[in-house]
């Protein structure tokens, strides 16, 4: 057996004669759990946090959006039609024309967009089961659904025909006066449901028939803004993306659904990383009392060390000794640290240990990286701890 990591293990798990010695040890390795055991934790919190906020966007957010590298639209003839039938793990796809346009009610105006779709939206996206109240358009008509912070805002509601509803959208090249009405298409439109998603979307969105967008913006027939697409599931997107840059060069940006929401994701992100420093900054807090338990330890030992240097054992092993204890003590805190963590997440997450509101529990999720990521910082860290404590050995100290 190596000699050094057999007294390293004597040392930390025998009891010191010296009670003090044995309380800070309890110490410093009690803080080094509790801080690797909140490490995971919080990562753990975060992970769910970021799956609750980003499950809405699955709603709406197709699996791979094709929107024009240049302009706003782009022509989609039969002969595209074919080829995107012909691409292999698409399990369907919408048509999709998006514009900025005015909402009236009354003597009400807002800025909303306007997002005309085709039969097939449902099957790309999940946004009727996100209507509150009333029911989803009708196929060439002219309802719409609206975002609930649209209805606020303009204070309507559903079938709401005491307050009719029109859109407004300049003509091109009419530039954006508000008279005459000749530099406007306009149409009166029926609001049928509202949906209610987040505040960004609520108050963004307006849901039409695909046809009804064409007749404002003046589209020719084969004429879109963008394609939504769903996948077939477990397909990979990798190799349908690549699909789709062959068939269609050079005329789509691709973009899937972390690209789309890709403010949220970096703010998440960005979170995230800001919590897991934080903590790391309270971890090399909690090592000061492992450097601090070392060194008593060491000068506890003055005797057996200077015994083990007369019997002919080098500095540098007894530098070994020490800095294999500081080690193993950081290793097994952080382990148990990291098991203690695993068990209140999944209590967590069978029992609704703690609750957000009354109705919703504290969203967390167990992800194996981040107990490589608690694993690996606490060991690194406690390494270098180690090593810092173990180099205030020298012979001068030993034979003091």
């Amino acid at each position: 057996m190596n000699f050094p990591l057999y007294i390293a293990k004597r040392y930390l798990f025998s009891k010191s004669s010296n009670n003090a010695i044995n309380i800070m040890t309890l110490i410093a390795s009690g803080g080094v759990i509790i801080a690797s055991a909140a490490l995971f934790i919080v990562l753990s919190v975060f992970a769910g946090l970021k799956d609750y906020s980003l499950q809405f966007s699955s709603f709406v957010d197709p699996d791979l959006k094709l929107i024009p590298k240049e302009g706003k639209s782009f022509g989609f003839s039969e002969d595209d039609v074919s080829k995107l039938n012909s691409i292999n793990g698409i399990a369907s796809y919408s048509k999709i024309i998006e514009e900025r346009v005015i909402l009236k009610t009354e003597n009400k105006n807002l800025l909303a967009t306007l997002k005309g779709v085709d039969s097939n939206y449902l099957k790309v996206t999940n946004i009727d089961s996100m209507i509150r109240q009333g029911n989803w358009i009708s196929p060439n008509s002219n309802d719409v659904v609206s975002g609930s912070g649209i209805s606020y805002n303009l204070s309507f509601g559903i079938l709401d025909y005491l307050k009719p509803l029109s859109i407004y959208v300049p003509k091109p090249g009419k530039g954006q006066a508000s008279t005459p009405k000749g530099y406007y298409n306009s149409a009166y439109v029926n609001n049928v449901g509202l949906f209610n998603i987040n505040e960004e979307l609520n108050n963004e969105y307006v849901y039409a028939d695909i046809n009804l967008a064409k007749s404002l913006l003046n589209y020719k027939e084969n004429q879109l803004s963008a394609l939504e697409l769903k996948l077939l599931p477990d397909y990979d997107e990798s190799e349908t993306r690549t699909a789709l840059e062959t068939a269609f060069p050079n005329k789509f940006i691709i973009k899937n659904r972390e690209q789309l929401n890709d403010a949220l994701f970096k703010m998440l992100n960005t979170e995230n990383l800001a919590i897991y420093l934080i903590f790391t900054l309270v971890i090399i807090i909690a090592l000061f009392n492992v450097i601090g338990a070392i060194i008593m330890m060491i000068l506890d030992k003055k005797k057996s060390l200077n015994t083990l240097f007369n019997l002919g054992t080098e500095t540098k092993s007894i530098k070994s000794i020490f800095f294999l204890q500081g080690s193993l003590m950081t290793i097994v805190s952080g382990l148990i640290g990291v098991t203690i963590g695993l068990l209140i997440v999944l209590l967590q997450q069978s029992f609704d240990l703690v609750m957000l509101t009354p109705d919703l529990a504290y969203p967390v999720r167990l992800k194996f990286i981040n107990v490589l990521v608690v694993l690996a910082t606490i060991f690194a860290l406690g390494i270098i701890a180690s090593r810092i404590a173990s180099q205030r050995i020298t012979r001068q100290l030993i034979q003091s």
